[in-house]
């Protein structure tokens, strides 16, 4: 299938955090520009626009981009919305649940084609396994607002199926440095996922992968002890204080426009 307009709404994960490119606004490309990438390729006359904002939970998302991607008039809206509601002390996933639900029925009102995400599998180890039963609980209130609106998965909680032997979601190489975010290699295994999902034929293969170095104990406390510091402390210390790593964001692409490829036009 063809899309002419693209509107990519959502927190860090579709404004690109984690996949650096100086040349792009704010220094980021990400899985939603190479979607967009991509789906260029297909209409001399595609145009894309990228609104999300890092660190934004699910009712600012929807109370801040809903109505600025439907102004645009896309045929294709991709939404992840939710993961920085799941992550905070407390949380009503059954209320939130009940407002993107209302999002998403007004965007699908457009006639747009809905891609939503669900979360991944956090397992059972690393950082955010203690809350592993949130993510499930959100995944099955999307699939139930998907069916009630014609909205398509992208079904990042069952990723493992499309990743390279040997290789699970929780792999740190898919991961950026600071844990919380993918990396490239992740952002290309996302796009991927996205387009195998719309049916729309690509070129794009899983990013190389490094050999994971073998670390003593000492060196593996010593990394952790360095990322607290450097990463955990800080998104700590902002949820204390009521601030948001977004707080000075711009979206990346306001307008539909074209969006050009590495060493393209």
């Amino acid at each position: 299938m063809a899309f002419s307009r693209y509107v990519a709404i959502g927190d860090s994960f579709t404004e690109g955090v984690g996949d650096p490119d100086p040349t792009r606004p704010n220094g980021l490309r990400g899985w939603a520009d190479r979607v967009a990438e991509v789906l260029a390729t297909k209409d001399p006359d595609f145009g894309y626009a990228n609104l999300a904002i890092r660190g934004r939970k699910l009712r600012a998302i929807l109370a801040e981009q809903v109505e600025p991607a439907l102004a645009l008039e896309p045929d294709l809206v991709t939404v992840y919305a939710g993961a920085n509601d799941i992550v905070r002390p407390k949380v009503d996933l059954d209320a939130l649940a009940t407002e993107y639900d209302a999002g998403v029925a007004r965007l699908a009102a457009s006639g747009a084609r809905i891609v939503l995400f669900t979360a991944f599998d956090p397992g059972s180890g690393g950082i955010y396994a203690p809350i592993r039963g949130r993510f499930a609980l959100y995944n099955e209130h999307v699939r139930a607002i998907a069916d009630r609106h014609g909205a398509t998965i992208a079904d990042s909680w069952r990723v493992a199926s499309r990743l390279p032997e040997g290789v699970t979601a929780n792999d740190p190489r898919l991961w950026d440095v600071d844990r919380m975010h993918l990396g490239p290699a992740g952002h290309q295994l996302t796009a991927i996922m996205v387009l195998d999902t719309l049916g729309v034929p690509h070129d794009l293969q899983p990013l190389p992968l490094p050999d994971l170095p073998v670390l003593s104990r000492r060196e593996r406390l010593r990394a952790d002890a360095a990322w607290t510091r450097g990463y955990l402390a800080p998104w700590i210390q902002r949820r204390l204080t009521g601030r948001s790593s977004g707080d000075s964001i711009e979206p990346r692409f306001p307008a539909i426009g074209r969006v050009v490829s590495p060493g393209g036009e």
